[in-house]
């Protein structure tokens, strides 16, 4: 179709003189009836790509929003600018639908927008089958893939239409996807070789700052006093925050208003219209406020608690300068964010519930960055930035750099020769030279790399691995169980000599330090997130793979945190741990002591002690047929010492025979001494009360046998 015919059209409807990078090439293409993908931010202009086919070929353009309550919205735009469009959702009558239909129907319409559950139901469906379809535009794409961060399983029923309109090129848009999503849509709705077009993400007008969550209120009123009369956002967690935050601006005399889910449909309807014409300047709103709103002239956001994760975060920040002009935004952080949003997403624990624990992972990693936010961002949807944004508060006040290029190529080495197939944990282990199970089964000791970075600690190269990811010089690819995979950047490090700058460890502690001063303290149940949590999290992720169930049915992360955090090694102490039963301990309990105990055994060997674990190791090394004296020799400990633990353990309940100790009759003669004597007493007073003739470890093994039996009596 001649392109003449689309520029006259953006002119005739639209009012512009030229469209905007890429928006011609994606026209032309669905003039050519192929499929398309298309990667624009918000306000990049993904409407028109659908907008002006639909008006300049035959047929309706059919477009599939998940947004009903704004769909009016865009269709009275699309009228006010002479194009004949329509709606149907649930919030119309039947009679109104059935106007709708008919127009369709008779051919008077050149869009019409349809919530998901309206497309696919088969009275739609027949309707479709009797018209002229154009195209089908799916916006909001990446509600249909289970990668995305807005995962709506209605989406999914969308499949049917490439199999019963084959002819007609399917558009599928978002504002916010990374490369497994992206992929993924394409399978979803079952594109034939789509064209992918990505917009570069890049907003230079939007300045990026992150603070400390504390005062946040008065932070706020600093922020806005500085910006009199300009239209903000400030998005909440919840409905109560929203209302809270607007009544208290209101009571410092700042016009400001609420907007939630749960406010009458016109009273919402009315703060939208308010803010829409400048009427309120303020809104504080939870996470559905602007999206389909082409307000170009809000001029800040603010986050007042940490989004789930950084797809929300780019889009709801997109919401300002989509004029062009500057305009700020802002984060409020604090671990306790963290901590509730953690405790969100695994209540109700979903098949989804490891992606978007990770992703929120990605969110809090933006947050403590100590590297330009923009790059960040930027690298998280695949796109290259050579040079710092200047333009966020990171690069306005920038910590102390190294040439941190070796320790980059040692990892993307390894990367490389694990053939891009292993997660972050694994890569740290392989490169510290770790004798994990896993690396000695899959042959990983034997690569180049192995051991290569035994000079750093776990968590130097935790902290240093997530900058290399964040400079883009890894991607993580959640689709293949979070596998590391590198980028066009990453050869320039390997191959060509790029040397890459790094954040020094010395200064993330020095300001992690002082975070986490200000933070508040943990809640009753310890939670731990460290590096055990991480080993036992990937157990839990390859046994669930292996028997094809969902991570959560083996146990919740609670559970796993609880073990981190206790170090449970017998059996008695993996039962007290919430959410470990019979069943459960039969299953998986050796399995995960076993990560346990190993874990334990790589800090010894580094030469980190974990307090509570000393009798764990002696069990250990007796379990196989190591003599006492042995033990103690390996374990450079007193042989009384490795009695005492034998001894110990026997009151847990574990197997050790204590009559390779303790004979019959010495049993017998302690046995005399204990009930002539008067509890309490001590170990000594049995000792001298037998004219210390029986060492003190074989009283040890008789009291221990001696309680066992009471217990089993009573």
């Amino acid at each position: 179709m001649d392109t003449n015919k689309a520029a006259t059209a953006l002119k005739k409807y639209f009012g512009y003189d030229s469209f905007r990078p890429m928006q011609m090439d994606i026209i032309q293409t669905i003039y050519q009836k192929k499929d398309v993908l298309v990667l624009m931010p918000t306000g990049g202009g993904k409407s028109i790509c659908y907008q002006i086919p639909a008006v300049t070929m035959d047929g309706v353009g059919v477009v599939v929003s998940p947004l009903i309550s704004l769909m009016k919205d865009q269709v009275e735009g699309l009228r006010s600018n002479g194009i004949n469009a329509a709606f149907l959702n649930s919030s119309q009558t039947i009679g109104e639908q059935r106007q709708v239909e008919d127009d369709l129907y008779n051919g008077n319409l050149d869009l019409v927008y349809v919530s998901p559950e309206k497309l696919v139901s088969q009275n739609f469906t027949s309707l479709l089958e009797s018209i002229k379809v154009a195209l089908f535009a799916v916006d909001e794409a990446h509600c249909i893939s289970s990668w995305g961060h807005d995962f709506r399983p209605e989406y999914t029923q969308m499949r049917f239409l490439k199999q019963k309109f084959p002819g007609v090129p399917i558009v599928a848009l978002t504002a916010t996807a990374d490369r497994a999503t992206r992929k993924d849509i394409c399978i979803q709705l079952q594109q034939r070789q789509p064209e992918v077009f990505v917009a570069s993400f890049d907003r230079p007008n939007l300045s990026l700052s992150v603070k400390p969550g504390q005062k946040r209120f008065e932070q706020i009123l600093d922020f806005i006093k500085e910006r009199r009369d300009q239209s903000g956002i400030i998005y909440c967690l919840s409905r109560k925050s929203t209302e809270d935050l607007a009544g208290k601006l209101l009571s410092k005399g700042i016009k400001a208003a609420a907007y939630h889910a749960r406010l009458p449909p016109g009273e919402r309807s009315k703060v939208q219209e308010d803010f829409i014409n400048d009427r309120i300047p303020i809104v504080c709103a939870t996470i559905a406020f602007g999206m389909g709103i082409d307000k170009s002239n809000v001029r800040w956001i603010i986050h007042y608690n940490l989004p789930k994760n950084i797809e929300g975060f780019y889009q709801e920040i997109g919401r300002a300068g989509r004029d062009g002009v500057k305009a700020d935004t802002l984060l409020f952080y604090s671990y306790q964010d963290v901590m509730v949003l953690r405790d969100i997403l695994t209540q109700n624990e979903s098949a989804q519930q490891e992606l978007k624990l990770a992703k929120l992972e990605r969110m809090k990693q933006y947050a403590e960055a100590m590297t330009c936010r923009r790059k960040l961002l930027l690298t998280y949807f695949s796109e290259q930035s050579e040079v710092n944004c200047n333009n966020c508060d990171v690069c306005k006040n920038p910590p102390e750099y190294f040439d941190g290029t070796v320790i980059t190529q040692k990892a993307l080495s390894a990367v490389v020769r694990l053939k891009q197939s292993v997660s972050s944990s694994l890569l740290i282990d392989v490169l510290r030279g770790s004798g994990r199970k896993e690396i000695m089964q899959r042959g990983f000791q034997n690569i180049k790399t192995y051991g290569a970075g035994r000079d750093l600690p776990t968590r130097d190269w935790q902290f240093y691995l997530m900058q290399i990811i964040n400079r883009g010089l890894l991607e993580i690819a959640y689709d293949e169980h979070n596998a590391l995979k590198l980028t066009t950047a990453s050869k320039a490090v390997l191959f060509d000599g790029a040397k890459i700058e790094l954040v020094k460890m010395q200064v993330a502690n020095a300001r992690q330090a002082a975070a986490k001063a200000k933070a508040k303290p943990k809640t009753k149940r310890e939670r731990v997130r460290d590096e055990l949590f991480e080993k036992l999290r990937v157990l839990r992720r390859d046994l669930a793979h292996k028997q094809g169930i969902p991570p959560y049915l083996i146990f919740s992360d609670k559970t796993l945190e609880e073990m981190a955090a206790k170090r449970p090694l017998l059996d008695a102490d993996m039962m007290d741990i919430s959410g470990v039963g019979e069943q459960k301990l039969k299953r998986y309990g050796n399995l995960f002591m076993d990560a346990i105990l190993n874990y334990i055994k790589e800090q010894q060997q580094a030469g980190i002690k974990i307090q509570g674990t000393t009798h764990i190791l002696t069990f250990d090394l007796y379990k196989q047929g190591l003599s006492v004296e042995e033990i103690a020799a390996q374990r450079k400990l007193n042989p009384v010492t490795i009695y005492s633990h034998l001894a110990h353990l026997y009151t847990k309940g574990e197997a050790i025979d204590i009559f390779k100790f303790l004979s019959q009759a010495e049993y017998d003669r302690i046995e005399q001494g204990i009930k002539a004597m008067t509890p309490p007493f001590q170990n000594k007073d049995i000792f001298e009360y037998l004219h210390e003739e029986v060492p003190y470890y074989k009283i040890k093994f008789a009291l221990a046998h001696y309680d066992k039996l009471f217990l089993e009596k009573n």
